[in-house]
C-alpha cells in the first residue's frame, strides 16, 4: 500500500471519535506499529485534530472531513474514462480497483460535480475481446512486476513455435487490442517482449536484483533510439 493510501485510511479509521491504538490500527493497515506512530505524528503535523499518544490510543475530533477533491470537469472525464477502458480491457484485480477508485473520486466530489461521472459519454467495450484467461495472467505478470520477482513462461512465438524462459517482468503495454509483457529475458539475455494471449502458463522463479542496465528506463532509451534512427 502506498504512504498515501495508509495516510487517507488512517483518517478513516478514526473518524467519528473511535478510540484504537496504534496495534489495531498497524494489524488492520499491515504495518509496524513505529509505521503507524510515525503516520499519526505525520498527520497531526499537518493539522489534521488527531488526539491520544502511544499505549493509550488515538481517536479524530469530530467536525474534521477531508477536503473534496478540486478536478475540473475534464479531468473528471479523463478519470472516468481511464477507468472505464481498464474495466473493459484491464486485468481482473485492475477493472475492480478501477471500479472502488470511481465510487471513492465521486463520494469526495463537491456537490455541483458529483453528477459529472455519470454523464461522460466516452466509454469502452472489449466485444471479448480479452479472455478471462488472459485478465488472469494480465493480474499475475503485474503482481510479479510490482513484487520484483521473475517468472517462468511457457510461450509460443508467432509460428506457434513452444519455448520456456526465464524473465525479468519489467512492465505491461497495452496496444489497444493486445496486451504485451516488456521483460529481460535471461535465456537472450535482451529485453523481449511477450504477448499475453501466447503465454501458456506463467509460474514463479524466485526474487531477483534489480538491475540498471536491465531496467525499463533502459528499455525506454533504447526504444527512443531505435525511433530516430
Amino acid at each position: 500500500m502506498r504512504r498515501a493510501d495508509r495516510l487517507f485510511q488512517i483518517v478513516q479509521y478514526l473518524r467519528g471519535g473511535r478510540l484504537l491504538t496504534a496495534r489495531i490500527l498497524a494489524e488492520r493497515l499491515e504495518v509496524s506499529e513505529r509505521t503507524i506512530y510515525r503516520d499519526i505524528a505525520d498527520l497531526i503535523g499537518s493539522g489534521v485534530p488527531i488526539d491520544g499518544e502511544a499505549g493509550i490510543g488515538y481517536l479524530m475530533r469530530s467536525g474534521y472531513d477531508l477536503p473534496p477533491l478540486m478536478f475540473s470537469r475534464a479531468e473528471i472525464a479523463a478519470l472516468v474514462a481511464g477507468a472505464r477502458m481498464v474495466r473493459s480491457f484491464g486485468g481482473a484485480e485492475m477493472a475492480l480497483a478501477a471500479e472502488e477508485a470511481l465510487v471513492k473520486i465521486e463520494a469526495v466530489l463537491p456537490p455541483d460535480l458529483r453528477d459529472r461521472p455519470a454523464g461522460v459519454a466516452i466509454h469502452a467495450h472489449d466485444a471479448g475481446a480479452l479472455s478471462n484467461a488472459d485478465r488472469t495472467m494480465v493480474d499475475r505478470l503485474d503482481r510479479a512486476v510490482d513484487a520484483v520477482r521473475k517468472m517462468s513462461l511457457d510461450y509460443r512465438d508467432a509460428d506457434g513455435a513452444a519455448t520456456r524462459r526465464i524473465v525479468r517482468p519489467l512492465g505491461l503495454w497495452f496496444w489497444g487490442k493486445v496486451w504485451t509483457l516488456i521483460a529481460w529475458c535471461e535465456l537472450r539475455d535482451d529485453f523481449r517482449m511477450f504477448r499475453i494471449d501466447r503465454i501458456a502458463t506463467a509460474e514463479d522463479a524466485g526474487p531477483f536484483r534489480p538491475d540498471r542496465d536491465k531496467s525499463l528506463t533502459v528499455f525506454f532509451q533504447r526504444e527512443a533510439g531505435h525511433c530516430h534512427d
